[in-house]
């Protein structure tokens, strides 16, 4: 099975929450390729058996063009290659239909209930479900402090939800 894992990061916390799912399918037997959505060409999505898709949930949803700037001008971001474009948004209009093949979405978000923060991963989920992907999981959220690092136990949530995904892609796939 081939997997692709592909995030939108800002703070760096999703890229390495994403780095971390593609570990943790890899650790299962998956060929994995992983990348921020500059680095990775929509077209890419139909060449794969698993989509994995994540981003950072801004204003209740996924990001914009306007939240990813003042993300990137916040006096208190240290990671050196946030993502400006393309956004998860213009990234999944331009992949290839799913034609029933198994994809997954995450996000991270703050540590605050999610009728108060949103989540970008139910947006995420939507349009692949729009664009004719499976679900192989629901919408998943990894969680970050007021001051935007991580929780410390994310990084262990996301390497179980990755095994967890590669067993449901595995029974999915039969």
């Amino acid at each position: 099975m081939k997997a692709l894992v592909v995030y939108e990061s800002m703070y760096g916390n999703t890229a390495v929450i994403g780095e971390e799912i593609a570990a943790s399918l890899r650790s299962q037997g998956i060929e994995v390729e992983a990348g921020r959505t500059p680095e990775i060409d929509p077209s890419r999505a139909g060449e794969v058996d698993l989509l994995v898709v994540g981003g950072p949930t801004h204003v209740h949803g996924m990001s914009s063009s306007r939240s990813r700037a003042t993300a990137v001008d916040d006096k208190k971001n240290t990671y050196d290659s946030p993502t400006l474009a393309p956004g998860l948004r213009d990234w999944l209009e331009e992949i290839a239909p799913g034609e029933g093949r198994l994809a997954a979405a995450f996000d991270t978000r703050i540590d605050k209930p999610a009728f108060l923060t949103g989540s970008a991963a139910k947006g995420i989920a939507k349009r692949l479900e729009r664009r004719g992907y499976h679900l192989a999981l629901g919408p998943e959220c990894f969680l970050v402090t007021t001051s935007n690092e991580l929780l410390e136990t994310e990084t262990h949530h996301a390497s179980v939800w990755g095994a967890d995904l590669a067993a449901a892609a595995s029974a999915l796939r039969g």
